[in-house]
């Protein structure tokens, strides 16, 4: 099978849970032995790093991608709101695009043409119009509902209502977009059900995210430290994370470092923002981007993730438990996972529960251990990348049929 992936960022290097999620369905097909070719929109927060990728990926996918600036413009999001347009997703509209897709179209016969988030759907008239590809749309969250999320946690009124009104405009497109589509998948249960009830005609599934599990095998079984320490790390160029972690500093630690004074929590993550290392929390540490984000998760016992916004499944929750490492979320971070609390992860929504869950395991370092067996078994028969690459072929197969 020949499919053209059409992406909203570059694949490469593996800087947030997008890139991973994207990646790990291009290498678990070209595993597969099918035929992959990788167009990406390159973007001023996602540039095209080629030293970054390695040879042997640029030829396999024939990787080609076009720079668009979609610097935030006043004008432009006004002009949009004015006509009721999502300029959140047609600035990642440009004709030097378009025309690259034209081209490749002409030149080239694909089964399926996978759309990478609903980003890239602005192109779908000139996919219809230059190939007969099946076109596949994965949608990688519900973007209305990370946008309404934001605004209702929001308390400055200007800041409010431009995340009322980017919400409203992406639900109407996410309302209509499955009909110029013939076929989707979502990436959780939740996201499925709200999708299905837009378009119930259109062939859709549920494929969750895959892990390659032998780049997250662990030779030494986890030994919790006597003076256990906490983790963060996540995209900081993503609202929502930003939004949790000040949360987090401002509402949860203050608590956990009067109960704890020794204990340590260390952020990490690609463009923290300078009101987070302006901060200067006790006994917090900036380590600011990693070379080896597994190596990261791996150096600390209990992982944060306080997300009180978002859609989808976060992954690095998904690899830090593939890691085998204690996490501690929100309810929110938890979505899309059909984990048991207390079982495969730790979910806390005040300040109290988060203090009362490191408390827990604190004094019994045992349970961190089993919660950690438990949390990797949970993700090698879930979210197992060779599993999740056959059931996308079969929906391939499905929607070609």
């Amino acid at each position: 099978m020949k499919i053209l992936q059409l992406c909203h960022k570059p694949p490469l290097p593996l800087i947030d849970g997008g890139c991973i999620a994207i990646h790990n369905i291009t290498d678990g097909l070209l595993n597969n032995g099918q035929e992959v070719k990788v167009v990406a929109i390159e973007t001023p927060k996602h540039p095209v790093k080629l030293n970054a990728m390695p040879k042997e990926y640029l030829q396999k996918t024939c990787f080609e991608s076009v720079f668009i600036d979609t610097t935030p413009r006043f004008r432009d999001a006004f002009r949009a709101l004015l006509h009721r347009q999502p300029y959140q997703i047609n600035r990642f509209y440009s004709k030097s695009m378009a025309s690259k897709l034209i081209w490749i179209l002409e030149h080239e016969t694909f089964d399926i043409i996978h759309l990478e988030s609903i980003y890239v759907t602005p192109y779908i008239e000139t996919i219809r119009k230059y190939s007969n590809a099946k076109i596949v749309l994965r949608l990688h969250n519900i973007e209305h509902q990370i946008w309404q999320r934001l605004a209702d946690n929001e308390t400055w009124p200007l800041r409010k209502l431009i995340y009322k009104t980017n919400a409203r405009q992406l639900e109407r497109v996410e309302n209509s977009i499955l009909q110029r589509v013939d076929g989707y998948m979502t990436i959780s249960e939740p996201d499925h059900r709200f999708f299905e009830q837009t378009a119930p005609d259109v062939p859709g599934t549920i494929i969750t995210f895959g892990l390659d599990m032998e780049k997250y095998d662990n030779e030494d079984d986890y030994i919790p430290s006597d003076e256990p320490s906490l983790c963060h790390i996540g995209s900081m160029n993503w609202s929502p994370n930003i939004e949790g972690v000040e949360w987090f500093l401002d509402e949860v630690w203050p608590e956990i470092h009067k109960a704890h004074p020794t204990l340590t929590f260390t952020l990490a993550g690609h463009n923290i923002p300078d009101k987070i290392y302006h901060r200067h929390d006790e006994n917090v540490v900036i380590a600011g981007e990693v070379p080896d984000a597994n190596e990261f998760i791996q150096s600390h016992d209990l992982m944060i993730v306080p997300l009180l916004s978002g859609s989808g499944i976060r992954i690095k929750i998904v690899e830090a438990m593939a890691l085998g490492r204690v996490v501690i979320t929100t309810s929110v971070g938890a979505e899309g996972l059909d984990i048991e609390d207390g079982k495969h992860l730790f979910i806390a929504n005040t300040p109290e529960e988060f203090l009362n869950i490191i408390n827990k395991c604190i004094t019994t370092p045992d349970l961190c251990t089993i919660i950690g067996e438990n949390a990797r078994d949970f993700i090698a028969m879930n979210h197992n990348n060779d599993l999740i690459t056959d059931q996308i072929l079969d929906f391939y197969h499905k929607v070609t049929a």
